[in-house]
């Protein structure tokens, strides 16, 4: 027997279940889908779901990318301070971009797309986080998106 069939929101409808218990919604919607049973499915939320899941992928892909950006800057522009913490976080973020990558190879279009609005994000976030004047920082990114993603590229200072 399935969720859908002995849940205690058996009366509701797909779509009012949503807002009382999204992981229940959720099973039945799996289950619905199974069955082909079209007619019942919430379908306006489950637009609204799977547009989201895409929203959050390039989000990450965002976050990601500025950070991993940030620290470049940040070991180009003081060597000195560079530290296995610094290594730590380049290296981490860029496994994260390449397992989105390798999950989802189209991201890859979006990551490029992006690039030049993200630089231009960690150019602040590393001049805040350093107290550099972000005079200090150019306005292009001086690491080609190739650059950013090796896993054996490290600015010279």
């Amino acid at each position: 027997m399935t969720a859908a069939l002995t849940n205690p929101f058996q009366a509701a409808t797909h779509s009012s279940l949503y807002e009382q218990d999204y992981a229940l919604w959720l099973e039945q919607a799996v289950d619905l889908l199974r069955s082909q049973n079209f007619a019942e499915i919430d379908i306006e939320n489950l637009v609204a779901e799977l547009e989201g899941m895409g929203g959050s992928q390039k989000q990450a892909i965002e976050s990601n990318l500025e950070v991993l950006l940030m620290y470049l800057l940040k070991c180009k522009y003081q060597p000195e301070k560079r530290s296995n913490s610094w290594r730590y976080t380049i290296i981490e973020h860029r496994l994260r971009l390449h397992k989105a990558f390798k999950h989802s190879p189209s991201l890859k279009r979006y990551f490029l797309q992006e690039f030049a609005d993200c630089y231009l994000n960690a150019r602040k976030l590393a001049s805040a986080e350093t107290g550099l004047a972000i005079a200090t920082f150019p306005m292009e990114s001086p690491f080609t998106p190739e650059q950013t993603l090796n896993e054996n590229f490290l600015p010279e200072g």
